[in-house]
């Protein structure tokens, strides 16, 4: 009897946090941001990234008809080259 009563709470508590996920992103104060397939009609996306150490990266960007790489650290990012946008799409992208 006392095992049921824990996973009636653990149920309870689960239906709860889904509840309260689902009200929040009707209200628009969450949003669910997974990968998705290239989209062409997409103005930017992060196409590679790689982390150089815990506090360093440095990222692949698509912004329009241009690719970025941006380097982030501490002190902030820097623009490292920015090149037009052609045959940089990884394996199972391409358009």
């Amino acid at each position: 009897m006392d095992i049921l009563q824990q996973l009636l709470a653990v149920a309870a508590v689960l239906g709860a946090l889904c509840a309260l996920i689902a009200v929040f992103k009707r209200k628009g104060w969450a949003r669910v941001n997974l990968r998705r397939p290239h989209d062409p009609a997409r103005r930017l996306e992060v196409i590679d990234r790689l982390v150089l150490t815990p506090h360093h990266s440095v990222h692949l960007i698509r912004l329009a008809d241009r690719t970025l790489l941006i380097g982030l650290s501490p002190n902030g990012c820097n623009l490292l080259e920015s090149t037009p946008a052609v045959g940089i799409l990884p394996p199972g992208l391409e358009r």
